[in-house]
């Protein structure tokens, strides 16, 4: 494995993977070809049911990784189980349909060591795109942006948003915050990037794009309204178990009442696009006391006056969003 020869690696990358197989290949390739070679690579079978094809695929990586294979537990617990295992001071993660550019890891550890004092977590910009081409090729900060200081508020707020496969955190500041939630299959990455920010982290950002994340239809991530649903659920977790100053209580309660109205219009636009529209009139209606929209006040309306009609407009712009 990379790093071999030296009693202890800096970094550790964390890879689980579940119904991988197709792209397994490119995204440790991607970690091989790194110019910084003082790491260790953890990947997590996380009960993948394309088990054969997916052992097929790792088997020339075998003797360069650390390979744990476990029932389907969720993404939560298969980092968890990688992190366990890690002997690095640094965990790198990256999930196993995305890949890194040569100078990502580099660029990642050159930062985060020239954090006075030590670092606990640093990230940087990628790219996005599909391969079904559907959706263009942009970079992460285009759809999730980042400015200003990465404090606990910022990412509260998500002035900040770090991508789950751009992020590497100090293993003793992701241990001291509780490693991630195994009860949260989305909005995971959030939840722990908050408890480990609320605890006075030493937080950086680069603009630099550092890898690509591939969008794969039916992934956990693609599905806007169970991520509503999770972030929701975060955000009330973190209510009732963080200590809060008053002024990070008002942010998080904020941040609260925004993403319940986000959920509330996302639940609206598919009960219009499933024909039930007196429940996605109630729900827009709901939505529309608290989000101010000149799109959401004409699909009240026309929901209204003609809901057939509305459901085919809606329709037609959501397949071009795509």
């Amino acid at each position: 494995m990379a790093g071999q020869g030296v009693s202890r690696p800096l970094v550790s990358v964390i890879i689980p993977a579940y119904e991988a197989a197709s792209y397994i290949r490119e995204t440790l390739e991607s970690v091989f070809c790194q110019s910084y070679q003082n790491f260790e690579v953890i990947l997590i079978n996380d009960g993948s049911p394309d088990g054969e094809d997916f052992e097929r695929a790792i088997a020339p990586y075998r003797d360069r990784i650390v390979y744990i294979s476990q029932e389907n537990a969720g993404p939560s617990a298969a980092r968890n189980a990688g992190i366990r295992r890690a002997r690095g001071e640094y965990l790198a993660f990256l999930d196993s349909d995305d890949s890194w550019y040569p100078n990502c890891l580099a660029a990642l550890v050159e930062l985060a060591l020239s954090l006075q004092p030590s670092c606990d977590l640093v990230y940087s910009d990628a790219l996005v795109y599909a391969d079904s081409q559907q959706l263009r090729m942009s970079r992460y900060s285009e759809i999730c942006p980042s400015k200003g200081a990465v404090t606990f508020e910022s990412l509260l707020r998500e002035d900040c948003q770090a991508s789950t496969s751009s992020t590497m955190v100090r293993r003793q500041a992701a241990t001291a915050a509780g490693l991630f939630d195994e009860n949260l299959r989305r909005a995971e990455d959030y939840d722990l990037w908050l408890r480990i920010a609320h605890r006075a982290a030493n937080m950086a950002y680069t603009p630099e794009v550092l890898g690509k994340n591939r969008v794969v239809p039916g992934s956990l991530s693609d599905d806007n309204l169970k991520m509503l649903e999770a972030t929701v659920a975060v955000l009330v977790k973190l209510s009732r178990s963080l200590e809060l100053s008053a002024r990070q209580r008002s942010t998080l309660e904020a941040k609260l009442a925004d993403a319940r109205a986000q959920l509330v219009l996302e639940r609206g636009k598919a009960f219009l696009l499933a024909g039930k529209y007196e429940l996605a009139l109630a729900s827009l209606r709901e939505a529309g006391s608290s989000l101010a929209s000149i799109k959401l006040r004409g699909a009240l309306l026309g929901l209204k006056l003609a809901p057939r009609l509305t459901h085919a407009i809606v329709g037609a712009w959501l397949a071009g969003k795509r």
